[in-house]
């Protein structure tokens, strides 16, 4: 398996990544806001500081990181894996390369936050060191709120 950063003409392959993986929450209420992005409105986060680490298992994208360096750390959203290639510890690898990073520019901390109706992304981050260390209450615009933990590893 490769991992390799992203560029702002990989926005269609991370599009792809991201709606194939988050199509298991297609009928989660609210719907996720990953459901709603474009390859257009990734192009544009791309070009305006986020970056992203996709990989690929023999030339194919098979998943995928976007992250946004914070001045306490790298804080990482959207992780994708498409479903035929989940359990085949792709995105432990990711989160491990990402770890990585964080590390090489003198980050200290990981960071993401997670719906609390998704307790298998709580329990696979738990496994790799993340531990919680806030919960909130996420208000959306159509009146519907999402409980939501906030996870940190320190590196």
């Amino acid at each position: 398996m490769q991992i390799k950063y992203a560029t702002p003409s990989d926005a269609p392959t991370i599009h792809y990544l991201m709606i194939k993986a988050f199509e298991e929450y297609k009928d989660e209420v609210p719907l996720s806001s990953a459901l709603e992005e474009t390859t257009e409105s990734i192009t544009a986060a791309l070009e305006d500081g986020e970056q992203a680490l996709i990989s690929y298992i023999h030339d194919e994208p098979v998943g995928m990181i976007r992250f946004r360096l914070k001045e306490n750390g790298i804080y990482f959203y959207r992780l994708s894996v498409i479903p035929e290639n989940q359990g085949k510890g792709i995105a432990k690898k990711l989160l491990k390369s990402l770890e990585e990073h964080a590390e090489q520019i003198k980050k200290t901390k990981v960071l993401c936050k997670v719906r609390m109706t998704v307790p298998k992304n709580i329990k696979l981050y738990n496994s790799l060191g993340y531990r919680i260390y806030d919960e909130e209450l996420v208000y959306k615009p159509n009146g519907i709120n999402i409980k939501v933990v906030s996870m940190m590893k320190q590196l």
